[in-house]
């Protein structure tokens, strides 16, 4: 099932043209020349850049290595070294394979995305479920949101950039194949219900929930056995999309060059009544895809920061 097709809701605007923007456009003409580069060229410069911004921005750094010591206490500190700079090389690789995310020609595209667990969608609908895809903030985290957008009626939740052009940049990327089947990209600000409705009339939620937003809507539930502020709103989202809830992890493979996303096994466990149960049982869900590779996870973002009463930050 898919919606009536409407007008672009990010559409290109005259005012992007203005010289404040021209540095903006010089930076995507060069990102569209690395589009035609070869996959194995741009990893190897997206690694080495990793490796040069590990070294320089030593705030971001010690933020990685933070995470990485409380969610894996049992490696030394040799080894979470070690990790964070893989973290680094991941994320900057994964940068720079956003030029093929917005410009690489559809087939080319489905070459390097490799999809697993995909059966279920229709498995589960056509038990008359709906369904929503529990995206981790991986490092590919676009690229498993095309896997679904590229042959599903899908919605998602989008936060705005403060650059104008990025933001139409970055939403006409997200909606460069779901336009074709009716797909829609709301912002934070919309709220859950435009969501419920899409995911009712049959679009695939994808649906990131895994970022600390501070403490006003979120209860502490344990991540990695560390406790985590978590949007409590899973079940509640679930039982109201009529929806089964599937994990899904997008990791890069480094031998084949390509974004295995897989979605796994349903997350069985949601009461939509307790708060503390439905975050738990979010935190064991997205610490299943982080396991999934661990070094390509978001690690640069503050997970940790807001604190239960009493507890000092963990970054400072």
């Amino acid at each position: 099932m898919s919606a009536e097709k409407t007008k672009p809701r990010y559409p290109f605007r005259l005012a992007f043209l203005h010289p404040r923007y021209w540095p903006t456009w010089l930076g995507l003409g060069v990102f569209f020349l690395m589009s035609l580069l070869p996959v194995r060229v741009l990893d190897f410069f997206g690694v080495r850049l990793g490796r040069f911004a590990a070294g320089k921005n030593k705030k971001r750094f010690h933020i990685v290595k933070t995470n990485l010591s409380l969610c894996f206490p049992d490696k030394n500190g040799s080894e979470i070294e070690r990790m964070a700079l893989q973290a680094f090389e991941a994320q900057f690789r994964s940068l720079l394979h956003y030029c093929g995310f917005f410009w690489w020609p559809e087939a080319r595209l489905r070459r390097h995305i490799h999809k697993q667990g995909f059966e279920q969608i229709e498995q589960y609908r056509d038990e008359g479920k709906n369904i929503i895809v529990l995206l981790s903030h991986h490092v590919g985290l676009d690229f498993g949101g095309m896997a679904v957008s590229m042959d599903y009626y899908a919605s998602s939740v989008y936060k705005v950039l403060r650059n104008p052009v990025m933001n139409w940049v970055m939403a006409n990327g997200r909606l460069r194949f779901a336009r074709r089947r009716g797909g829609e990209l709301f912002v934070r600000e919309d709220g859950l219900r435009p969501l419920i409705r899409a995911t009712r009339r049959g679009a695939v939620l994808i649906y990131l929930a895994d970022e600390d937003l501070g403490e006003q809507h979120s209860v502490f539930a344990p991540f990695f056995g560390v406790p985590r502020a978590t949007l409590p709103v899973l079940g509640r989202l679930a039982q109201s999309c009529k929806a089964v809830v599937l994990p899904c992890v997008s990791c890069y493979n480094e031998e084949k060059r390509r974004y295995d996303v897989t979605l796994m096994a349903p997350v069985e466990d949601l009461s939509a009544t307790d708060d503390e149960h439905d975050a738990a049982a979010l935190n064991r869900a997205t610490e299943q895809c982080v396991l999934a590779c661990p070094v390509q996870y978001l690690w640069t973002l503050r997970y940790f920061q807001t604190r239960p009463p009493g507890e000092a930050s963990v970054y400072e």
